[in-house]
């Protein structure tokens, strides 16, 4: 799915979850840790959900949420691209209702001569059937 035909459709949204974590490939970032900045969009159809009004119809943001958690604060990675990404497959896996999921990492502390919000990487990780039941994320 082009990411132009996600613009209208139904998601969750999560943004500016923030957690302590070790990530990084300086040595000082694997001791001392710093902040990570997460956003989360997954779509998936909500409309069910919308009728119902029941959760049993959509995937609670807390549950999305919880995996970003233990991913950033889990063990360390050197970089936030495997990050974002162990996010992104683990929403995936764990939840079939979503079929698109972008996933943005930042660092706000990064040593740069210059001034940012934040530093970091946004992923858009799709699921296409393979035939059958089972399921290949891109």
């Amino acid at each position: 799915m082009a990411e132009r035909e996600l613009i209208d459709r139904d998601k969750l949204v999560l943004i500016d979850l923030q957690f302590h974590g070790f990530h990084g490939v300086k040595s000082e970032e694997k001791t001392l840790g710093q902040k990570f900045v997460v956003d989360v969009d997954a779509w998936m159809d909500l409309s069910v959900a919308g009728e119902t009004d029941s959760i049993s119809d959509t995937v609670s943001y807390t549950d999305i949420y919880g995996i970003a958690k233990d991913v950033v604060e889990g063990p360390s990675r050197n970089l936030l691209e495997a990050v974002a990404h162990r996010i992104a497959s683990n929403a995936l896996l764990k939840f079939p209702q979503i079929s698109t999921i972008r996933v943005k990492v930042g660092k706000p502390h990064v040593a740069v001569r210059g001034i940012v919000d934040y530093l970091g990487v946004e992923i858009l990780r799709h699921r296409k059937d393979v035939g059958g039941d089972r399921q290949e994320l891109h």
